[in-house]
């Protein structure tokens, strides 16, 4: 950090250097910024978390996100480190979409599904990215323009994500889109997070709680049914603070299915003009709590069932399955295909608005 752009409160302002280049030649940007405690790392690819560092109860610093350290890792290999997710988080079901009579296909990318967007995906694309300070805040305006037709989606879609970093220390996100033809529209945060450090090894002993009475079950493709489940008895009730992986070794069908946890969580509060907090998820030896809330109606809790070893992060350290949990906040996973969950339509003259908040404590 520079002490150049320190100011006077002790917020940083971003930092912007030169991260590396695509195999095409396109430069990637880093910006490092700092406010409140909390430092954070942007790459204009993909809009990437490269790092969000916090301090724990002794004011040790480390990185609790996963990612990697060089372009070509992300470009190469990356299962969605730290990205933006669009158009569509999560799946929709082979492939294809009717909206208002027109059939849509889309490249299936996941089995015989279509999964974040597709192969080239906005976690693919190099965003534009201004810096700002505004009060105590800091923070960056990510733009990118998806064409009509991008990746099969329908309409000229322009997306603004914003990323600030409080007085506090809180990250927020701030996602709007508009349309010149109907598409269907589902951004989120793709963060891997282990509170002890990345590289620190398995998460199941943090400690998870998000209120959500019923999920969504999912077939062997992991494409929700269309039920509105119960928790109650099952793995999947978080309704209270429990370790991460207290029953991922039950033998659940819905379990098998994912290998864990890969599911769309229906929170109680639905979908709300304001964030609202619905999750805490806490790391008992460093003390790092981290409480989020958003104005979705749903998050997908993935408990990193898919790492495997091959990927190696900054610090060095192999991630294995279960070293991180995501929480993606979401509409739910084939709503363009399910008229009975919340739609995820925007229509042109509309604006798509969603928020999602990180606070964090000791």
């Amino acid at each position: 950090m520079h002490d150049r752009n320190r100011h006077a409160s002790g917020r940083q302002e971003p930092v912007k250097e030169l991260f590396g280049e695509l195999a095409d030649g396109t430069k990637v940007h880093r910006w490092s910024l700092e406010n409140g405690g909390t430092r954070l790392r942007v790459l204009s690819y993909g809009g990437i978390v490269q790092s969000l560092e916090l301090p724990d109860r002794r004011g040790r610093y480390a990185g609790i996100s996963l990612g990697f350290d060089s372009v070509e890792a992300y470009e190469a290999s990356s299962p969605y480190f730290g990205a933006i997710i669009g158009r569509y988080g999560n799946r929709i079901a082979g492939g294809r979409f009717t909206l208002d009579g027109e059939d849509h296909r889309l490249p299936v990318n996941d089995g015989g599904h279509h999964l974040h967007g597709g192969p080239e995906g906005f976690d693919r694309g190099v965003w534009d990215v201004a810096e700002f300070a505004s009060g105590s805040d800091v923070g960056l305006v990510l733009r990118r323009t998806s064409p009509d037709g991008e990746m099969g989606y329908p309409g000229t879609l322009r997306v603004k994500v914003t990323y600030t970093l409080t007085g506090q220390g809180d990250w927020r996100i701030d996602y709007e889109a508009t349309t010149d033809r109907a598409t269907v529209v589902n951004l989120t945060s793709h963060v891997y997070w282990n509170l002890a450090g990345e590289g620190a090894g398995s998460v199941h002993d943090h400690e998870l709680m998000i209120a959500a009475s019923r999920y969504t079950p999912v077939d062997a493709g992991l494409v929700p049914t269309g039920e509105l489940a119960g928790v109650e008895g099952t793995p999947f009730d978080f309704r209270h603070l429990k370790p991460v992986g207290a029953e991922l070794r039950r033998s659940d069908p819905q379990l098998l299915h994912a290998k864990g946890i890969d599911h769309n969580m229906v929170l109680d509060k639905g979908l709300t003009e304001r964030p609202e907090h619905f999750a805490t998820l806490r790391e008992p030896v460093s003390g790092r709590t981290l409480k989020i809330a958003t104005t979705e109606p749903g998050v997908q809790l993935y408990t990193g069932n898919f790492l495997d070893g091959t990927l190696v992060g900054p610090g060095g350290r192999a991630y294995r399955q279960g070293d991180a949990v995501c929480l993606e906040t979401q509409h739910f996973p084939d709503s363009p295909n399910r008229p009975e969950f919340p739609s995820t339509v925007l229509r042109p003259g509309g604006t798509y608005r969603s928020t999602t908040i990180h606070s964090f404590n000791l």
